[in-house]
């Protein structure tokens, strides 16, 4: 029997162009596997997590880029592990990651964008949100009784309006940190109701996840369709040429990893970067260094 070549990831299958209307139902949540078995997996996550070092270390140096890794996804679909594995042989000098979680007291007392821009990566480092301002239209919308009670001014709060402004503010940040040298790629990973439901169940069955599930994650799991709508007008609002949303099937963890690491790879192989060329004072004074050793 002929062994299966290892398929070819292009990221671009994933990525949601601008102006799309986005229907989730028409998005796979379980793609083909691009990897021919665990060996083959490893071996490939390997090679990708070798070329993003090579690549963060050559952004370091560079340093006129930053680069903004953002991910979205419902309870248990693997945004933790994602980050783990892509990002394990990246330099922790060069590379930060920031979850969000319920805004504080002080965070609520500034615009809804405050808290993450405080976190955003400087020029020759990636940053990476583990959710982020995006909430402020998923959750917030599913559940609009937190919007009540961010202390906003009455005649803002208008939930006819509020969330077009709200994308429209996103949209400008982001066009804003483009113009600055930012560069943002956005993974909403996909996963499907009956999958998270497996995964919760591996929550209960295993001691070692017991910590990660709650009541509270079964009650949000009953506005799943509200999240998927608020999902659907988000990303189609929010996917732009210099932010576009990637919508990476994550019912298969593996092959969801190996997605993301493509993607943030051909991100990285377009910037125009290079190492600062020495100069010849600099390269004078190497010599010098040389002769004393």
């Amino acid at each position: 029997m002929t062994e299966r070549t290892t398929m070819k990831i292009n990221s671009k299958e994933f990525c949601v162009q601008p102006g799309e209307k986005v229907n989730l139902e028409k998005r796979e949540t379980l793609a083909a596997p691009v990897y021919q078995s665990k060996k083959d997996y490893k071996k490939i996550l390997k090679n990708h997590v070798e070329e993003l070092s090579a690549l963060q270390s050559l952004l370091y140096a560079d340093s006129r880029y930053s680069v903004l890794l953002i991910f979205q996804a419902m309870d248990a679909a693997g945004k933790d592990g994602v980050i783990k594995h892509v990002m394990s042989g990246i330099n922790p000098q060069g590379c930060q990651v920031f979850s969000f979680k319920q805004p504080s007291s002080e965070e609520l007392k500034h615009d809804f964008l405050w808290r993450t821009t405080r976190r955003l990566p400087e020029r020759g480092r990636i940053g990476i949100f583990n959710r982020s301002y995006y909430e402020e239209v998923l959750i917030v919308r599913v559940h609009p009784e937190i919007l009540r009670g961010q202390g906003l001014p009455a005649e803002l709060l208008d939930e006819k309006t509020i969330w077009q402004e709200r994308y429209h503010s996103i949209v400008n940040l982001e066009e804003h940190l483009h113009r600055n040298g930012t560069r943002i790629i956005k993974f909403f990973l996909h996963l499907s109701k009956d999958e998270q439901r497996k995964r919760f169940l591996d929550r209960i069955d295993e001691p070692d996840k017991n910590w990660k599930f709650s009541a509270a994650d079964l009650e949000e799991r009953k506005f799943w369709k509200d999240y998927m709508n608020a999902y659907e007008t988000c990303l189609s609002a929010t996917s732009t040429g210099h932010a576009p949303w990637y919508v990476v099937p994550a019912d298969d963890k593996k092959n969801a990893r190996l997605i993301v690491s493509q993607t943030i790879l051909d991100a990285l192989k377009k910037l125009k970067m290079a190492y600062p060329e020495t100069t010849a004072e600099h390269r004078k004074e190497l010599e010098s260094i040389r002769e004393q050793l």
